[in-house]
């Protein structure tokens, strides 16, 4: 049993799922497909539909026939969002509060735990074939892959990713590819965002035409995190296009994201990080090679949007579309990684974008990409764990006009569960192979569907690497490793420029003592003691 969890006393209510707002999901025969698609890495502001300029016409298709969440959060981590988001737990709670190090204490042992389920594994006895494609990354050893964990058919990388082209495992030797259990050879011509697409297209017809059940698709991306790469094509499309540098870009993007309503007008945007320097300041050198990176990254991002096209054109070609609940989301803000100009450490003479070349976007585009927010990938600040999140369902999801819709109520990935449980007429478990489940901290935003909702009020908690921070309505305090806590209006200043830690001291310390409160009963561990700890 996990320690600091007192699963008697916590256990509940959350094991049934309501299910008043869809009481049709209760047929079998009309409960709903769903397709969970996660990128990797994307920045808040990277979609079109969220202000950004990369060209996403199909996310931007499925937006305005649905929802935008603009104060959606994720952990701010990969492994850690992907835990939280597969269980409807915090993720110290499902085993995996680090990465997949194990660190010798059962909240960082580096892989799922048993005192959880999955999604697939709740689904499953509800009806549904449960496929997945892409990064597993909870869980690397063989016992900890899909397969064991719910999942139906499986196809994509069980640990991390870093892996476009087929070539770049020169540089990558220790990630590998497999499908269901079994390893596999990448094709001479493997681009991972269409391969992983290719196949999510193959399960989603197996599905519909021969097992006759319902579908759950986890669809995990790895773009567009790093290394730089990108399809000759899809890169020289944006030729151009980021030669004005990352101080117009981010001007650009908040202008139309106040514009679409996504933040209000007088809504601040966040000064340039202090760690990248103006545009104008860098040499023309720079600025060719800064541009082209992100030149790259964009045709990442592109390709994405690309392939859901491919994606929602099999579900219409299989009358699948109108009855799919389709949720878009990223594991964590824009990676900051490689600091200032980004990092460079492929083969020499590679050219940045191709399978050999080994590349990042930069801190400075990171910072844009995460607009108008303050941080980045890691951090617990807006611009670390705010995502985009569309949910497109036609019908669903009601819309007045047709037009789609924005919900400003705050929600976070535990909250995905509780809510694809209920619109599938599925429970969450008390139990699962014996051992008692922990229950649901997420709360189902499915009521969201419906129209715009009050949400009932509680806290949400992040920790990663001692980065700390809860929010409790329009209040956040934020520490960042061993500083002070920062204490911020939401409501009044969501992108975090103005600290009032010293003007509310009261509420910083009530602020403070809640979190420590979750961390306790979650299983968080310091960060400067856990890295003593870690098992090798």
């Amino acid at each position: 049993m996990l320690p600091c969890i007192d699963l008697r006393a916590v256990r509940v209510a959350t094991a049934m799922v309501v299910l008043s707002f869809f009481p049709f999901a209760l047929m079998a025969q009309e409960k709903p497909n769903i397709v969970l698609m996660m990128a990797d890495d994307m920045g808040f502001s990277d979609l079109g539909c969220y202000g950004g300029e990369i060209e996403t016409p199909n996310l931007e298709q499925l937006a305005q026939g649905g929802l935008r969440f603009t104060q959606f959060y994720n952990t701010a981590r990969c492994c850690p969002t992907r835990a939280a988001l597969m269980t409807g737990l915090y993720q110290h709670q499902a085993g995996l509060g680090h990465m997949t190090g194990n660190y010798g204490v059962p909240s960082y042992q580096g892989y799922l735990n048993d005192r959880c389920v999955t999604i697939a594994e709740a689904l499953r006895p509800a009806g549904y074939t449960t496929l997945m494609t892409g990064k597993w990354h909870v869980g690397s050893k063989p016992e900890c892959w899909p397969l064991q964990r719910g999942f139906d058919r499986y196809w994509g990388t069980p640990s991390g990713g870093g892996v476009y082209f087929k070539d770049t495992l020169q540089i990558r030797k220790e990630v590998f590819f497999v499908d269901g259990n079994e390893r596999v050879e990448l094709e001479d011509d493997f681009y991972i965002t269409d391969d992983l697409t290719d196949h999510a297209i193959e399960f989603i017809d197996q599905a519909v035409n021969e097992t006759k059940k319902p579908l759950f698709l986890y669809f995990a991306h790895i773009a567009p995190h790093w290394p730089l790469q990108a399809k000759p094509e899809d890169i020289a499309h944006q030729a151009g296009r980021y030669d004005a540098g990352w101080d117009e870009a981010r001007k650009a993007r908040f202008a139309r994201q106040v514009k679409m309503g996504l933040f209000p007008e007088g809504t601040r945007l966040s000064p340039r990080d202090p760690d990248a320097k103006a545009w104008d300041e860098m040499s023309p050198e720079a600025r060719e090679d800064l541009a082209h990176r992100m030149e790259v990254y964009a045709a990442q991002v592109q390709c994405i949007d690309q392939n859901v096209g491919r994606l929602v054109a099999k579900l219409k070609e299989l009358g699948q579309y109108e009855n799919t609940l389709f949720l878009f989301l990223s594991d964590n803000g824009c990676s900051a990684e490689g600091g200032p100009g980004g990092f460079s450490r492929g083969k020499a003479g590679a050219p940045i974008g191709a399978g050999l070349s080994y590349a990042s976007v930069g801190l400075e585009w990171a910072n844009a990409n995460d607009t108008p927010f303050r941080k980045f990938k890691i951090d617990t600040r807006e611009g670390g764990i705010s995502t985009p999140l569309i949910a497109h369902w036609p019908q669903g999801i009601q819309l007045s006009g047709g037009e789609g819709r924005l919900v400003d109520a705050p929600g976070h990935v535990i909250d995905v569960m509780p809510t694809l449980l209920e619109v599938a007429g599925a429970t969450y478990p008390t139990a699962h192979d014996g051992k008692e489940v922990i229950p649901t901290p997420g709360q189902s935003f499915a009521a969201q569907f419906q129209g715009p909702q009050d949400v009932a009020a509680r806290d949400l908690f992040w920790e990663h690497e001692g980065n700390k921070a809860i929010r409790r309505g329009d209040w956040k305090a934020v520490r960042i490793k061993s500083g002070a806590w920062q204490l911020y209006d939401l409501k009044q200043d969501r992108t975090e420029t103005n600290n009032l830690a010293k003007e509310q001291p009261e509420k910083t310390k009530e602020l403070a003592q809640a979190w420590k409160q979750w961390a306790d009963n979650a299983g968080v561990v310091e960060w400067s003691q856990l890295q003593k700890r870690r098992k090798k």
